[in-house]
């Protein structure tokens, strides 16, 4: 039986997560406080912290740092999951949290218990991450792609999967990269985003599940790190070379074709798929815009097989594929469904991700000085 330690400074929230869980087969213990929580972490060994973002005290976010370099665990985020709140629950993420997700409240008890339960249960069979400060992370990245040769691993096909993808190599004319990406997400893109170079010659457009109060917020963050222009998708948003476009949250995302440009348009959630934004909805539009070689799929981290299907359809067609690695994905679904249907041109760890793209996209001569 796993073993869930809930900790919160409301006594009402301990008793409602705690019955939750135990209904659903897991074995509770509570602490009140963050100091309580780092004392008892050795006793219980829990399989899942669940950890409020605000308390007295030590707050959410102390606490999560003390438990990521002290006793690393998988540890879920509860929180309010409003706008003012973003700010700090992105925070968790990078600093090594699994997944956050909305306390639940007393008028929306089923829905979001559902979710708190799933999410506990996946994070269970998540690695948590021990968490180094984000510039040694990117130093250590960028060392790994110099003079690094990316080639499919044993068994798989190769990268570039045909001729007219062959002679598609290199980013001039247009094409997109489209990324899937959930549960590990924030801290997983900075692994990679901040690493392509600001010559990149195609658009990025990326459809991370997550709520809408957090999108802006993430792709404010990343905008920050990155050498490209990152964007959160509010309107119809034309797509251009150097720039990264994060789907808004709690809606889905589409490639259209307006006035003869490219653009990225937020639309509403298909009532038909569980994820938002999704991702194979996202690569489905895609296929119908552009030719597979003008597209390139980069499935990470997450709880699922959303965008498995679409990028498998891709593959087929000739574009190219990578799917993250399971010795850097928090939670290997999606990218594991991606690997079990043959559509994964290579498997990468996160780190070299960024290295592998700037080799398909910019020719040597341009990527001179950057690798």
């Amino acid at each position: 039986m796993l073993t869930v330690l809930v900790v919160d400074d409301s006594a009402l929230m301990r008793r409602r997560i705690a019955d939750l869980l135990s209904e659903a087969g897991f074995r509770v213990e509570t602490a009140a406080t963050g100091e309580e929580a780092l004392a008892r972490l050795p006793v219980v060994d829990p399989d899942v912290v669940t950890l409020d973002v605000t308390m007295p005290g030590m707050d959410g976010l102390s606490c999560l740092a003390r438990i990521m370099v002290e006793h690393p665990k998988p540890v879920v985020m509860v929180s309010a999951l409003t706008g003012a709140g973003a700010e700090e629950t992105l925070e968790a993420l990078r600093l090594g949290a699994v997944e956050a997700v909305q306390k639940p409240a007393a008028g929306s008890i089923g829905r979001i218990g559902e979710e708190l339960v799933e999410t506990v249960r996946a994070a269970a069979s998540s690695r948590p991450r021990r968490v180094r400060g984000l510039r040694e992370r990117l130093r250590l990245a960028r060392a790994r792609i110099a003079g690094e040769d990316f080639v499919a691993p044993e068994g798989l096909p190769p990268a570039v999967a045909s001729p007219a993808a062959t002679a598609a190599a290199g980013g001039e004319g247009e094409g997109v990269v489209l990324v899937g990406v959930s549960t590990g997400g924030p801290s997983t893109l900075e692994d990679i985003l901040p690493l392509l170079p600001a010559g990149f010659p195609w658009p990025v457009v990326v459809a991370q599940h997550m709520p809408a109060a957090f999108t802006a917020t993430l792709a404010r963050r990343l905008d920050e790190l990155c050498a490209l222009r990152v964007v959160e998708v509010e309107r119809a948003t034309v797509l251009a070379p150097g720039m990264v476009c994060i789907a808004r949250g709690s809606a889905d995302v589409e490639l259209a074709r307006r006035g003869g440009r490219l653009q990225a348009v937020c639309v509403p959630p298909s009532a038909d798929r569980p994820w938002h934004p999704n991702a194979d909805r996202l690569v489905s539009s895609a296929l119908r815009l552009l030719p597979a070689d003008r597209l390139v799929g980069v499935l990470l981290t997450g709880m699922g097989n959303d965008g498995a299907a679409a990028m498998a359809e891709l593959h087929a067609r000739g574009g190219r594929t990578i799917a993250e690695s399971e010795d850097s994905a928090v939670v290997f679904g999606m990218p594991q469904d991606l690997i079990r249907r043959g559509g994964a041109g290579v498997v990468l760890p996160s780190g070299r991700i960024a290295g592998q793209l700037t080799r398909w996209l910019m020719p040597a001569g341009r990527r001179a000085g950057i690798d």
